[in-house]
């Protein structure tokens, strides 16, 4: 065993480096897409303030190792739950709601909100990661009931977050089903078992689709569905029509992100109004600003970030922590892949923030708590002789 000594060599700089760009972005994108003064102050010295506490989490992550992660996986998903399920029993004077949803813990004392959903999310992964090594670790002989049986721990595990989050929030639901499918995908389970679940489900969600539709009335009156809910599927299929209520954000990304052409129109020079641009709707801003090779440039960047965590997960040796990558790798790529889907009318409008761009001290801390993980990795991870895991480290 050749462990590495100095801290410099076991720090990941290449991570470090993509988030400090996606810093630079998202302060850049924050500033100019307050210019419109909607708001009395601009919010990207917030924004800095958030990075420096998420700073501040990743440091405190990589103080522990996988053993010692794995050990309080169990206390720090309870801690969700509890967060979680205390907002439909929190007063008003304590959390409070947006558009019908309950989502939020006020701040205390001039503290910022909290959305625990953005935290129960990463829980969740050191969760089924640690179910499956686990699972795995007890199963002697690998069988369609084994398989089977593991899928049904990693499904009574998920629905504790997805059944109290479902209601109040569709967006980080399918965040939590993408991160479910992501690490199921990788654990082993038999195709077999996979293929048909995956298929009725695929079918069910297309009958839910066609419900919306061409019945919602069914929908309002047997699952209680809020009418605003099944009018951003509306507006997602007909922005124009519907441009003067819930179609008014995505009639408005698509002119913005169109008028910014190849090269967009500079920095601050936005042209096109969109109430609330800083948050979920913030790919628009670097659309307009600076064209179809801006925002290249920043869905680039995200790749990259993508790929090299998925390097650090062909490079670990302990098989929690490549599950707790896939896990990462699913949550941010569906962040990515239904945000920017929804600013260009691909994807309905769910309401999930730009990973590490949108303004948000929960979402941001949530994201940097993951990336706390991947730190800890990089940072306690060992050397053997004859192991190629070195390579990555190397080369990343």
């Amino acid at each position: 065993m050749n462990p590495k000594k100095k801290v410099a060599d076991r720090f990941d700089w290449t991570l470090c480096l993509i988030l400090f760009l996606f810093c630079l972005v998202s302060c850049a994108a924050i500033y100019s897409g307050q210019a419109t003064a909607q708001y009395p102050g601009n919010f990207v010295l917030q924004q800095v303030i958030y990075y420096i506490i998420g700073a501040g989490i990743i440091a405190g992550v990589m103080y522990f190792d996988t053993e010692q992660i794995r050990r309080i996986t169990w206390i720090l998903f309870g801690i969700g739950t509890a967060l979680q399920a205390g907002l439909f029993i929190a007063p008003e004077s304590i959390a409070y709601e947006v558009k019908g949803a309950k989502l939020w813990y006020n701040g205390i004392d001039g503290l910022p909100s909290i959305q625990p959903s953005e935290f129960f999310k990463v829980f969740l992964i050191l969760a089924l990661s640690k179910v499956i090594v686990d699972h795995t670790a007890k199963t002697a002989n690998k069988t369609l009931k084994t398989d089977f049986i593991l899928l049904i721990k990693l499904g009574l595990v998920t629905c504790v977050p997805l059944g109290l989050i479902i209601v109040e929030d569709l967006g980080t639901a399918l965040v939590i089903i993408a991160i479910f499918t992501g690490i199921i995908l990788v654990s082993g389970i038999s195709w077999k078992i996979i293929f048909p679940i995956y298929g009725f489900g695929a079918a069910f969600g297309g009958g839910i689709l066609y419900l919306v539709i061409w019945a919602p009335e069914f929908l309002e009156k047997y699952f209680e569905i809020d009418a605003y809910k099944l009018g951003r599927i509306y507006a997602w299929l007909d922005p124009y029509t519907h441009r003067q209520g819930d179609g008014l954000q995505l009639y408005n990304s698509l002119h913005a992100i169109g008028s910014g052409l190849l090269s967009g129109k500079g920095f601050t020079d936005r042209q096109v109004y969109i109430p609330d641009v800083h948050t979920d709707f913030i790919f628009s801003v670097i659309g307009e600003e600076y064209g179809f090779l801006g925002a290249s440039l920043v869905i680039c960047l995200f790749f990259v970030l993508i790929y090299h965590l998925t390097r650090t997960a062909l490079a670990v040796s302990d098989p929690f922590n490549t599950y707790v990558c896939v896990g990462v790798i699913s949550m941010i790529t569906f962040h990515v892949f239904q945000n920017i889907g929804m600013t260009i009318q691909v994807l309905p409008i769910t309401g999930i923030p730009l990973p590490f761009i949108s303004y948000g001290g929960s979402s941001l801390m949530g994201n940097m708590l993951a990336m706390g993980l991947i730190f800890s990795m990089r940072y306690h991870q060992r050397s053997y002789m004859f192991s190629d895991s070195s390579k990555y480290f190397r080369a990343s």
